[in-house]
């Protein structure tokens, strides 16, 4: 075994000596004017590790392994790769305006502080289970999930409405089921996730109120490069659970339009842990969509979206009630104008309207003999939002709009009740509870956004956000109404939010410093659930129209650094948080259902004066060859509710990954190991328990035939370790799995893409 380590550093040395350094210069030009073009990004395709951006004259000066290839790219423009050789002039051609609301580009004027794209991941995961699983590999986030189908992201302390999650730089949808049964990650599939924009904190104002951070994914849309009609058939196969995906893409693309169809199957079944126990997880989804466009000039451009999601037959491990179905729709139409003027770049609208159906029963649950129970719920969300970007002089950009983001909700669940305190009912009884008590919540924002660019190497931003609020309901329950002396009162709000930063940026290091403001009004759940089971404990919780919105005052300072084929990043937050929103058990008012089991009070959302959380996150990534590469990250949050004295619930333990990947150009593989400690912060207010920590062994590989036909190959949880998640849990009545989600043994994956 020694002499087989030896081996291995030996070879790892050599590739490190054999590696020729090469300084290039060169220069960026707009292929029809010949002028310099300023900020493009000029990044190793083959080594990976090393970029710069040209200066204000186009220029650029950059390290590379001999012969590598280059890939140079701007926002407005295609993307070239070549083979560079020193003083090389590089012209690129511009390009269409695309309708990708795209929240971070190579840009530093456009950057965002503290934000990250997560690129061409999802050529290389396989079989992922839903959107949220794409999240379960970036550092700083975890996933929480009520089964296999609702998986969603939990970035830091903060999940739920604390992140504001898009589509395409401006769509947003809310679920319809009271427990997150159906969260915004339900209603797209990961295949046609493009790619993942992330903003770390309240950082900008540009995207509706924003709290603990932004996540936008974005769908992909036509590939203006590559005119024609083309398209792609893909398929997976998964052996824990029988799982099986198939989609199908059409494309075809002009100078004038492009449209894009979409058609997917998913068909899952119920995995087992590393101890072969069953979980509940299967699901079945159909869905399709249609992105469309129409480019009036190279400066103007319409687009039209659609899409339509049907999933049935849900089982979640973690609820007291499965669902028959969860529809949902989701419609877009944008238009985008460039050069309007000497001063306004661009004028941008979106516009969108989403709508949410979904039914629960307990038919297939061991309650069924007590209480038939069947909820149905829908949610609708519309809204839209106007933004000019406006250009004074050459060092500044100003971002200036308005939008609104407006949810409605509401339906009931019916139960006919045969078992009663332990006694059978001569005569089954009906009630129905008002879920959403016809919920509304209507946020109309204003904002404007600056950016000055105060040196070649220095970057200023500031923004100021005001949100108008109002939330009511219309048919209130009577109970609910006596909690409030029989009267609830249209609750209106007037949140300033904002954010200052600077950011450094050299070719090789990058450092920055952002202050935010963020505030969040209470969601339709803390303001008007009624005796409902929605926690991480066994509670029924109830709402409180008279929350005010908590405020997330966060700073944060990064940097990053690229030395030869060495590349290191690393953030510390600190996020003190005032009228933080959380729940706890009131005396005053009894538990509704099954009133004589504990525990036999209800919790009740409150205000409380001070909360924070902090951290840090750290990465590293070196190139041991043009092939071999070396990756590992480290993340951990620590939270606390300081009014309570306890540790917020449900935060991600101390986490990292290790990662060694081998890529050519027509085949990969990964080898990655995942350790997370154990978690014994815990909040005792919220029942948590601690959950042992874990590690994971995964091996990832694909080859590629002719760039038509890749197949993708995993072996995941090699080790067969049977383990619980921290952010998972199950309700008591699921009593197989002990209060906990088992998450999945051992599981071989095949993926298969053909492009045509």
């Amino acid at each position: 075994m020694k002499l087989k380590n030896s081996f291995i550093v030996v070879m790892l040395l050599v590739n490190i000596a054999i590696m020729a350094q090469t300084s290039v210069v060169g220069v960026v030009i707009d292929k029809n004017t010949k002028q310099p073009i300023a900020y493009a990004l000029v990044k190793s395709v083959t080594g990976k590790s090393t970029y710069t951006i040209t200066d204000i004259n186009g220029k650029f000066e950059i390290t590379i392994i001999d012969n590598s290839d280059l890939e140079v790219s701007h926002l407005g423009y295609k993307t070239v790769i070549q083979t560079l050789t020193n003083n090389a002039v590089i012209s690129l051609e511009e390009k269409p305006v695309s309708l990708e609301n795209i929240i971070v580009n190579a840009n530093p004027l456009q950057d965002i502080s503290h934000s990250v794209v997560i690129n061409n991941r999802f050529k290389k995961v396989s079989q992922p289970r839903s959107v949220g699983d794409l999240f379960k590999d970036i550092k700083g986030f975890g996933i929480q999930k009520r089964g296999a189908f609702n998986a969603e992201p939990v970035f830091r302390a903060f999940r739920y409405e604390e992140l504001n999650i898009l589509f395409d730089g401006g769509m947003k949808t809310v679920g319809a089921g009271p427990n997150r049964m159906d969260p915004v990650t339900t209603h797209i599939i990961p295949e046609e996730i493009e790619k993942i924009e992330i903003v770390k904190g309240p950082f900008t104002v540009r995207f509706g109120q924003n709290f603990g951070g932004i996540i936008n994914l974005v769908l992909k849309t036509p590939n203006k490069e590559d005119f024609g009609f083309h398209g792609n058939v893909e398929s997976g196969f998964e052996s824990n659970g029988s799982n099986l995906t198939t989609r199908t893409s059409l494309q075809y693309a002009s100078d004038k339009f492009d449209i894009l169809l979409n058609g997917a199957l998913r068909d899952f079944g119920n995995y087992k842990d590393g101890n072969s126990v069953s979980v509940p997880s299967e699901f079945n989804t159909k869905d399709y969509s249609i992105k469309t466009g129409f480019n009036f000039s190279n400066k103007q451009r319409l687009q039209f979206s659609f899409r339509q999601n049907f999933a049935k037959n849900i089982k979640y491990a973690g609820l007291p009630m499965d669902a028959v179905y969860d529809e949902s729709s989701l419609l877009g139409l944008n238009y985008k104008i460039k050069e309007v003027s000497k001063t306004i770049e661009s004028i941008t609208v979106n516009s969108y309207y989403t709508n949410v159906r979904h039914l629960m029963t307990n038919k297939y649950r061991p309650n069924i003999m007590m209480v038939e129970a069947f909820t149905k719920v829908y949610a609708t969300t519309y809204g839209g939002k106007i933004e000019l970007l406006i250009s004074p002089n050459a060092k500044s950009l100003i971002f200036a709009g308005a939008d609104a983001y407006l949810i409605e909700r509401n339906g009931n669940r019916k139960r006919k009740v045969k078992i009663m305190n332990g006694t059978v009912l001569p005569m089954p009884m009906n009630f129905v509870d008002k879920v959403w008590q016809d919920a509304k919540v209507n946020d109309y924002g204003l904002f404007a956004e600056g950016k000055y660019y105060l040196s070649p190497l220095l970057t200023f931003t500031s923004g100021l956000r005001l949100d108008l609020i109002n939330a009511s309901i219309s048919d209130v329950s009577e109970d609910f109404l006596a909690l409030y002396d029989g009267s609830i009162q249209n609750a209106s709000e007037e949140n300033f939010s904002g954010n200052i930063g600077l950011k450094y940026k050299t070719q090789t290091f990058q450092s920055q410093i952002a202050f935010g403001r963020g505030v969040r009004t209470a969601s339709m759940i803390e303001r008007y659930i009624n005796h409902f089971n929605i926690g991480i404990d066994p509670y029924e919780y109830v709402g409180n129209p008279n929350l005010r919105p908590e405020i997330n005052n966060q700073i944060e300072i990064s940097f990053s650094k690229v030395q030869k084929n060495l590349k290191v990043g690393g953030s510390l937050f600190y996020s003190f948080i005032t009228d933080f929103i959380t729940a706890k058990a009131d005396q005053s008012i009894p538990r509704k259902f099954m009133p004589t089991t504990p525990p036999i009070v209800a919790k009740r959302f409150i205000n409380v004066k001070k909360a924070f959380q902090t951290g840090f996150e750290f990465d590293l990534n070196y190139a041991l060859s043009h092939v071999l590469r070396f990756k590992t990250e480290l993340s951990y949050t620590y939270a606390k509710n300081e009014d309570f004295n306890e540790p917020l619930p449900q935060i991600m333990p101390l986490t990292s990954r290790l990662n060694l990947a081998y890529e050519k150009k027509n085949y990969w593989f990964n080898i990655e190991t995942r350790m997370v400690a154990m978690q014994n912060r815990i909040s005792d207010t919220f029942s948590e328990r601690v959950t042992p920590g874990y590690i994971l062994l995964n091996f990832r590989s694909g080859i590629k035939f002719k760039n038509k036909l890749q197949i993708g190959a995993a072996a995941l949880n090699i080790l067969d370790k049977s383990y619980v998640a921290h952010l998972n849990f199950s309700f008591k009545n699921s009593d197989l799995l002990s209060g906990r989600i088992l998450e999945p043994g051992r599981n071989f994956t095949v993926y298969l893409n053909y492009k045509f």
